[in-house]
């Protein structure tokens, strides 16, 4: 972009030609979702106008959906928002691929704790009863979209941990701790700001929203094995509640 391929004094306003240039670069493939853009300096500096002429440019950009504007972090390409099902068999990376993306999972950190009062409902224990607790990272195409804490019940998963260090997956350690299949039970979803680490993990301004839910699986008896809290990138990722769910 140069300062040049504004023109100027022919009635179409500035900020109009800045964000059609923006625009081309974005619909062309030039810049991918997820990248970020210059800062309004350089903009500024680049098309040889003010900062008030660019910031209208990238808000213009904002309400059409190409661009996100984070506080204190700058301006982003918009990615496509993924749709995440929640039904009675939701699973991640079949999830993410059926988009045609790729999926990944990262293992923030695998520990043992004594069961809080909530994690003690949920999973049918006495409070304070060990469980395994699994932070989760969930990716799609090397962008994070979710955390997800999970507990699973002791003695029954001791051995959850060692499958998970070597294979991230959570259906394929389930299934090597003797559950081949497990259902979601309920699930509640609500909207809030982040913590300074989910915002972190989610690589996300702390001024944006989060979306949160609390789910209970179950095994093919209808007992609970996995009771997890989880946070959505709001900006990346939108609810389908299946029929059903």
């Amino acid at each position: 972009m140069t300062a040049d391929r504004l023109d100027r004094g022919q009635g179409l306003a500035l900020w109009r030609q800045i964000a059609s240039t923006l625009e081309h670069e974005i619909t062309s493939g030039a810049r991918v979702a997820g990248d970020k853009l210059p800062t309004e300096a350089a903009l500024s500096a680049q098309f040889n106008v003010n900062r008030h002429t660019v910031r209208r440019a990238l808000e213009a950009l904002s309400a059409r959906g190409l661009v996100r504007v984070e506080q204190g972090r700058g301006s982003f390409v918009a990615e496509d928002v993924l749709d995440y099902p929640l039904g009675g068999r939701t699973r991640f990376s079949e999830t993410i691929r059926r988009q045609n993306r790729e999926p990944q999972g990262r293992v923030i950190q695998i520990q043992e704790i004594a069961a809080d009062s909530q994690v003690a409902e949920a999973l049918g224990l006495k409070r304070g009863r060990p469980v395994v607790r699994l932070v989760r990272l969930g990716l799609a195409d090397g962008r994070p979209i979710l955390v997800g804490t999970h507990h699973f019940p002791l003695p029954r998963f001791d051995r959850l941990g060692e499958h998970l260090r070597t294979d991230p997956s959570i259906t394929a350690a389930l299934a090597a701790c003797g559950v081949p299949d497990y259902r979601r039970r309920v699930t509640r979803v609500t909207a809030r700001m982040p913590t300074p680490e989910e915002a972190s993990l989610l690589e996300q301004a702390r001024t944006r929203p989060i979306l949160a839910s609390e789910a209970i699986n179950t095994d093919a008896a209808g007992q609970p094995v996995d009771f997890t809290l989880c946070t959505y990138a709001a900006g990346r990722v939108q609810i389908v509640v299946e029929d059903g769910a």
